[in-house]
């Protein structure tokens, strides 16, 4: 008898869905390839055929020029890979157009999450539990330490040091994919309804989520902007612009920054954050274990991040579990 999951193979450059000779996020280029979302850790081009959401495609051709070979899977459409195996699309709650990737073969459903969170989204579709017999889970976030507030919380802390510094720009660091959309959704939904301003290369990835259906509202970028007429207002910059000479054309800036990092001081530190903000797009580590719980997997594969003690979790919970070693995976700024 076959070892269970064994059509699924763990590499160091991802993992190999064998009897289709597919990939998942593979971290070179390959024949087929699954890709999850768009983050530079999880996509990139030259695949011979890229099979993503419309959504995540979009944002592949716009960020590493894919066109050629792109092939859309709807969120619950089950696609035919070969061999007896069939792939279909999950909304994985992390950004637009992110998915975890359900695989049947041979009687076995696996879900690949890719990244993934739990927590209400504005600009994405939420996580959606998905029942299997192996579960393969990001671990970005996973020590008991994390645990990510309502982001309501944070927006307001924004919103507050911008009215207590009437004469000081708020300057925000938030990853470009993602991130950033997602934080100037919640200041639209918090009723903060004026201009926010942006660094020149957050501006594609903004409108194109206005133009995949997320409305942002006015968006501004700062090129071109007197200094003094930025005074108390909100700029959205890349996480390297904070200490970078682009800044000093702001009136006294506030350094934030928007990550699940910034829960860990010596990070903040680090970057000169002045105003932390506990924003992430990844599951904390209660998510992750309740997520875990939810789904029921008789297996679950751990990756990307800290591995050790969620695989101690499992254990001890008495479920089967393993961690992977996957190239190419990184902290994406969150």
């Amino acid at each position: 008898m076959a070892a269970a999951f064994s059509w699924i193979r763990p590499e160091p450059w991802g993992l190999h869905v064998v009897p289709a000779d597919f990939w998942i996020d593979p971290a070179r280029p390959v024949d087929s390839a699954l890709v999850t979302h768009g983050h530079a850790d999880h996509a990139r081009g030259g695949h011979g055929l890229t099979i993503a959401t419309p959504e995540t495609l979009a944002i592949m051709g716009v960020r590493y020029g894919v066109a050629e070979g792109a092939q859309a899977a709807l969120y619950g459409e089950r696609v035919p890979l070969g061999n007896g195996v069939h792939a279909t699309f999950v909304s994985a709650g992390h950004v637009l157009g992110s998915a975890q990737i359900l695989l049947e073969h041979a009687g076995e459903r696996i879900v690949v999450t890719g990244d993934y969170k739990r927590a209400a989204d504005p600009t994405c579709m939420p996580f959606a539990v998905t029942p299997c017999d192996l579960f393969v889970t990001e671990a970005t976030f996973g020590l008991p330490v994390f645990k990510h507030p309502p982001i309501e919380q944070e927006i307001a802390r924004l919103l507050e040091a911008r009215r207590a510094n009437p004469d000081r720009a708020i300057l925000v660091g938030a990853y470009a994919l993602g991130k950033a959309q997602r934080l100037i959704a919640e200041l639209r939904r918090a009723g903060h309804n004026e201009p926010i301003y942006l660094h020149g290369a957050m501006e594609r990835m903004c409108r194109l989520y206005e133009e995949l259906g997320v409305p942002l509202g006015d968006l501004q970028l700062v090129a071109g902007m007197p200094k003094g007429a930025l005074a108390g207002q909100i700029v959205v910059c890349p996480p390297s612009a904070l200490n970078d000479r682009w800044s000093r054309r702001l009136p006294e800036p506030i350094n934030a920054m928007a990550s699940g990092w910034m829960q860990v001081r010596q990070r903040a530190r680090q970057k000169n954050v002045e105003l932390p903000l506990v924003i992430s797009d990844h599951a904390d580590w209660q998510a992750l274990t309740d997520t875990i719980a939810e789904v029921n997997p008789a297996e679950t594969w751990i990756t990307h991040g800290r591995e050790e003690a969620l695989l101690r979790w499992c254990q001890l919970g008495q479920r089967r579990a393993r961690a992977l070693a996957l190239v190419g995976y990184e902290d994406e700024d969150d």
